[in-house]
């Protein structure tokens, strides 16, 4: 019987048990369901940064006051470096690729992403890239060289022992980790969009997943290339950093910013796509401006690639490179500009809803300003050799980073809550969460910026109290524990919530796009024919039946490929089973990355296993046939 043919409550019960996965703990480790590995890679995530968050407390309390020795110079130095190194590479990327590892299929109608074991595979290895980085730490051996671990410092010579290395090898894990999934991202955005979605009719959240993916692809091999040389250098003795062999310690700042600034809009992209989708919802009209904002995403993602030495206006550089950065540093604001204005245009010429998520794109848009304007102040290279090693860049990275980036993040988790469980969380408490967070967050960090320009330098664990920075020191702690109270909140809301929360129903905002198309939360093939829209909004402007696909099998896993650009259908692809090769495979991958560490040898014997195991995953297997061609049903 073809798909067409079955009653729809049969075609549902089918296609569940096609896509489901295997009971109990085989069901855990081979499971390919995006959204199942989405959920891992945020509570992971969320996990790392209630670390992070209590050590980045630890921190405060240590310059809550002069002269303190809460953390000795060692301990303050770990916790700096664990706290930026995690945030960094373990929450702020992989939390935004678990958003688009979870939206990106449902966005689009699909019932998986392009490559379902690659996701696994991703996910399994960021969860090594955090063992890699805390399970030392559990043992008392931390990186303490900040998140850079700039050489000559980080070189064999001024760092004895394995924490450089261990920093290097998580950058490792982390970032294969990224490249897959941005990859798997990539290809589903441009080969899986549903039927009439063109390129002009998608989504903004598919637009910012698109680019940030494209942007990790080019910028992750850069770090990936100088953190392997800076484990060269340390274990099979090289030169590329080392001044006596006729390396060149600039040449990591180069290599290490060249990837460390687009990663800042890596970051920064997605949220663009969070704050348009709840923008658009809660002003209940399209976004204005659609094509100014792909457009303006595009520029971003380009001048990103082409401002990276403004982080190293210090290092002596010819004042015509600084001027020429500094011009492109500053041209960056244009485009980020645009899309503010454009949101401010889509909500003043709407009726906007002012529930939580839209509560937190105003205090993503009001702070987000402020850092873009201490941006623009460190973009110019005279006071930036002022500020560079000063608390005032401390603020402004805080400003851009939690501010442009995590802002949204909380705005879309509460957005999307109600769709990955059924269940709307709290409005009060999501309101006593937002003011809490976002009033902390301001008492703590703006007077960094007022700490800067009385010189108080970065990186120092205490300070004198003739210096008098100990007021507004304690003031950013006070701060720092008010935002951290409104995070447990959250947190809070969100785990009783999932018992208490009111029924969210389907589509519980009035959304526009199609993940509000299905039930909440998803059947585990998240629809059970392939949607054909003809707007950028489908669920507001197609009245009655929607059209639907039909003629993928419903006992076989098939996706429907559409055409690059004006995404007509190609053919059905044959999508696969679970697996349990991505979880060895990444085993075998750990072990590779690990025993690099200690002996060179690693990579030549850890190839071995590693080869195997992708063989064994990629070997070919004859789908089974399926009949029948792809028909459009309905209106």
């Amino acid at each position: 019987m073809t798909p067409e043919m079955e009653q729809p409550d049969a075609l549902h019960r089918r296609l569940l048990a096609t896509w489901g996965d295997a009971p109990g703990l085989w069901g855990f480790l081979t499971t390919i369901d995006h959204k199942k590995i989405a959920a891992r890679y945020v509570l992971t995530a969320v996990a790392v940064l209630f670390l992070t968050g209590m050590l980045a407390i630890d921190m405060r309390l240590q310059l809550s006051q002069p002269n303190m020795i809460r953390l000795g110079p060692q301990g303050y130095n770990e916790a700096f470096a664990l706290h930026g190194s995690s945030m960094l590479f373990l929450v702020s990327v992989p939390v935004m690729e678990a958003m688009g590892i979870w939206l990106v299929p449902l966005m689009l109608g699909q019932r998986n992403l392009a490559f379902p074991r690659l996701t696994a595979f991703s996910y399994w290895l960021y969860l090594g890239g955090v063992l890699m980085l805390w399970v030392p730490h559990a043992l008392g051996v931390t990186p303490d060289l900040g998140w850079f671990e700039y050489p000559p410092l980080s070189g064999p010579a001024y760092s004895p022992g394995h924490r450089a290395d261990i920093w290097a090898q998580m950058i490792t894990f982390s970032e294969v980790a990224a490249l897959a999934a941005s990859v798997n991202m990539a290809a589903t955005i441009i080969k899986l969009r549903p039927p009439g979605m063109t390129l002009a009719k998608m989504p903004l959240f598919l637009w910012a997943m698109l680019i940030a993916s494209l942007m990790t692809i080019f910028a992750l091999p850069s770090v990936m290339l100088v953190t392997s040389m800076l484990i060269s250098d340390r274990l099979v003795n090289t030169h590329f950093f080392t001044a006596v062999g006729g390396g060149d310690a600039l040449l990591f700042q180069h290599l290490f910013w060249f990837f460390g600034h687009p990663e800042v809009y890596i970051i920064f992209v997605p949220a663009l796509g969070f704050v348009s989708a709840i923008v658009e919802t809660f002003s209940r009209r399209t976004i204005f401006g659609y094509t100014p904002m792909v457009l303006s995403m595009l520029g971003i993602a380009v001048l990103a690639f082409g401002l990276w030495v403004h982080h190293m206006f210090a290092v002596g550089l010819p004042r015509l490179g600084n001027s020429f950065y500094t011009a492109a540093s500053m041209a960056i604001a244009l485009p980020a500009g645009l899309q503010i204005f454009c949101w401010i245009a889509t909500i003043w010429d709407g009726r906007p809803r002012y529930a939580t998520p839209l509560l937190w794109v105003l205090g993503f848009i009001a702070t987000f300003v402020i850092g873009g304007l201490s941006g623009v102040m460190t973009a110019s290279a005279p006071l930036d050799l002022q500020l560079t090693d000063t608390y005032f860049v401390v603020a402004h990275l805080h400003y851009v980073l939690v501010g442009g980036a995590m802002f949204p993040l909380f705005g879309a988790f509460c957005y999307w809550y109600p769709k990955a469980t059924g269940r709307m969380m709290s409005e009060r408490w999501g309101v006593v969460s937002f003011a809490l967070i976002v009033f902390g967050f301001n008492l703590g960090f703006f007077p960094m910026h007022l700490l800067g320009l009385e010189g108080m330098p970065r990186r120092i664990y205490t300070y004198d109290e003739a210096m008098g920075w100990g007021t507004l020191n304690l003031i950013a702690t006070i701060g720092s524990a008010i935002s951290a109270v409104g995070g447990m909140v959250f947190v809070a809301n969100a785990f009783f919530s999932l018992k208490r929360g009111a029924p969210a129903g389907a589509d519980p905002w009035g959304g526009s796009t199609l993940e509000w198309a299905t039930s909440s939360p998803p059947p585990v093939h998240n629809f059970d024919h392939v949607p054909v829209v003809d707007s950028i909004a489908p669920l507001w402007s197609e009245g009655g039946e929607r059209p639907v696909m039909t003629g993928l099998a419903s006992d076989s896993r098939e996706l429907l490929v559409t055409t690059a650009i004006e995404a007509k259908p190609l053919y059905r692809q044959h999508s696969p089973k679970p697996s349990i090769w991505p979880l060895i495979a990444a085993i075998a991958t750990s072990v590779l990355f690990v025993g690099s560490i200690f002996t060179p040898w690693a990579l030549v014997w850890g190839a071995v296993p590693v080869a195997i195991a992708l063989a064994i995953w990629f070997w070919p297997q004859r789908p089974r046939a399926t009949e029948g061609p792809l028909r459009k049903r309905g209106s």
